[in-house]
């Protein structure tokens, strides 16, 4: 759909998928192919190696850069797509600071945060460990705790949904097939090579490529410490998980048209074309 949009309106891709900056994580993260990137310029993809970092606050930065251009948005990405049009702001790290946090169980980090703050379960999902660890990295380094953030101008002005950017949004939600196309997608991926991709990677993944969903799942499978099978089925529960949070937090934001699903593509992209014919009268 974005890329017969984006041909049509002569306009550039900008992904917003966590994990298609990094290079060489091609099948996992459903990155375009060449020849389609050749149609149509694609930017955020392969910016860095598996090894390395690439925090959301360096996505924001050069992100921006391209919003002069005619941009079109793609990916599931909440917290990215949100970072390049809104007035989201990162408080820096301190590896030694992380390092030292992300050595202790998840519940000690818990516990700690609750202490800081009785009322970070309102701002922090406390069932995700990297946000309880960057929570407390945060209050470490500003002394700000969640709750206190939470009352800056700028969190308010996040909370209601105003952007900095004029935009336009459409999703697209396939309902209780769902399932369904999560499964045949994962089957397709590892049917063009997955575990080969995540074998070949195995010693190179960082801390953060060595999490993203599939990777993580089949990392067992290609040490040999689970079957295939099992490997296969966790990743797509994982993905499952993945995709139905991420309808959850789409779903919250009102700027966002839905339009219904349809396995006809052409009646589908009409009725998101139409959505940017309206944008524009």
């Amino acid at each position: 759909m974005a890329l017969r949009l984006a041909e049509e309106l002569d306009a550039e891709i900008l992904s917003v998928d966590s994990m298609q900056v990094y290079r060489e994580m091609d099948v996992g993260t459903a990155k375009p192919d060449r020849d389609t990137r050749a149609r149509v310029p694609h930017h955020m993809i392969d910016l860095v190696d598996p090894e390395d970092e690439f925090t959301v606050a360096e996505f924001q930065e050069r992100a921006r850069t391209l919003l002069k251009r005619r941009i079109i948005l793609v990916g599931g990405s909440g917290l990215h797509f949100r970072a390049v049009i809104d007035p989201l702001s990162f408080p820096s790290s301190d590896p030694a600071v992380r390092a030292e946090l992300d050595e202790r169980t998840a519940t000690e980090n818990v516990d700690e945060l609750l202490d800081i703050d009785p009322d970070a379960a309102l701002h922090v999902d406390l069932t995700n460990p990297r946000r309880v660890v960057r929570a407390l990295e945060i209050y470490r380094l500003t002394g700000n705790s969640p709750s206190r953030r939470s009352l800056s101008t700028e969190a308010e002005a996040v909370r209601s949904y105003r952007s900095l950017f004029e935009f336009k949004a459409v999703g697209l939600d396939p309902g209780d097939r769902l399932a369904d196309r999560v499964g045949r997608r994962l089957e397709r991926m590892i049917h063009t090579g997955l575990l080969d991709e995540v074998r070949e990677l195995a010693p190179r993944l960082g801390r953060t490529a060595s999490q993203a969903v599939g990777y993580k799942q089949l990392l067992p499978v290609v040490r040999g410490e689970v079957a295939v099978e099992v490997g296969v089925a966790e990743a797509i529960r994982a993905t499952l998980r993945l995709a139905k949070h991420q309808r959850t937090y789409f779903h919250r934001d009102p700027r966002i048209v839905w339009v219904p699903w349809s396995d006809d593509h052409d009646t589908l992209y009409e009725a998101v074309r139409s959505v940017f014919e309206e944008a524009t009268e």
